[in-house]
């Protein structure tokens, strides 16, 4: 059984001008997304800023998550790292928090060998009894999780059961469903191409745009496990030009100007990260503006 179907948003961890994690503003984007039909929240992903965190913040946010849900929809905690130990001990840490289940990245920067992927994410699965996304994005990672070792993972670990697959690369995807037999679950990690993965036989999103449309991006989904392809195709056109101006930058840069726009207090970004440069922040609130969201 599929963790989710549908969108469930890679949540931004709102911070406060001295740069710590303003929680009580996390509870508002939160009811904002579930009275708005979000399915999922994915917590301390790359657009959480969790590459930024303390092993202690990192789990606080993952446990004040699970609180403010409590358990209206499932929690994904993001607990990759390219430390294998790091990995299993921040999933086990999400375990005991109370999440549903838990987000894997590829290990970045180590650049490992597929053995290698399969050595780490097997260690990581058989330490916690959670129902794990693997996510493959190699343009942040430096590295592809082939298909075949997604499909020997998947024959060969109980608890991986899904991929969140942001390479970009549709026939990748098909690839993957079609090694895996009907045996995992397939997220877009891109919003570009939700309507396409689902279409190939996906289970919805991990989505950066359902931040600011949260009910449209859960009606595409909906919409093609209707079988309204001609409807949710609609919608996915018709989102292109916001889609895009929301990754102008490097994520979550644009989506947390975009949420401030909105009127949330998402604060700033903890260095590297940078704020949206001027002329990009215009494109965006144009983008938004065109699809009727009012922004401050």
């Amino acid at each position: 059984m599929a963790i989710f179907t549908g969108a469930g948003v890679a949540l931004i961890t709102p911070m406060n001008q001295d740069g710590s994690l303003n929680y009580e503003e996390m509870q508002k984007i939160i009811e904002n997304q579930i009275e708005n039909k979000t399915d999922a929240i994915i917590v301390c992903g790359t657009t959480g800023e969790a590459s930024t965190m303390s092993h202690e913040e990192h789990i606080e946010t993952i446990r004040q998550c699970v609180s403010m849900v409590k358990g209206r929809i499932p929690v994904v905690a993001g607990t990759g790292s390219n430390c294998t130990e790091t990995a299993v001990y921040l999933s086990q840490e999400a375990k005991k928090c109370g999440a549903d289940g838990l987000l894997l990245v590829s290990p970045y920067y180590n650049k490992a060998t597929q053995n290698g992927l399969k050595a780490h994410f097997t260690s990581v699965a058989k330490a916690v009894d959670l129902p794990i996304i693997l996510y493959n994005i190699q343009g942040r990672t430096g590295v592809n999780i082939a298909p075949k070792t997604i499909a020997s993972l998947v024959k060969d670990v109980d608890n991986i059961v899904a991929v969140k697959e942001a390479s970009g690369n549709i026939s990748q995807v098909a690839e993957i469903l079609a090694l895996c037999d009907g045996n995992i679950d397939v997220y877009s990690g891109n919003d570009d191409q939700i309507v396409p993965i689902v279409a190939l036989g996906g289970k919805g999103v991990i989505s950066v745009l359902s931040h600011v449309i949260p009910k449209e991006t859960h009606d595409m989904v909906a919409l093609m496990m209707e079988g309204k392809v001609k409807e949710a195709a609609a919608l996915q056109l018709k989102y292109l030009p916001l889609i895009k101006a929301l990754f102008s930058e490097v994520n979550p840069i644009p989506v947390k100007a975009a949420m401030n726009m909105l009127g949330f207090n998402a604060g700033s970004l903890r260095l590297p990260l940078t704020e949206m440069e001027a002329a990009n922040q215009e494109l965006l609130k144009k983008e938004m503006n065109a699809v009727g969201l009012k922004t401050v």
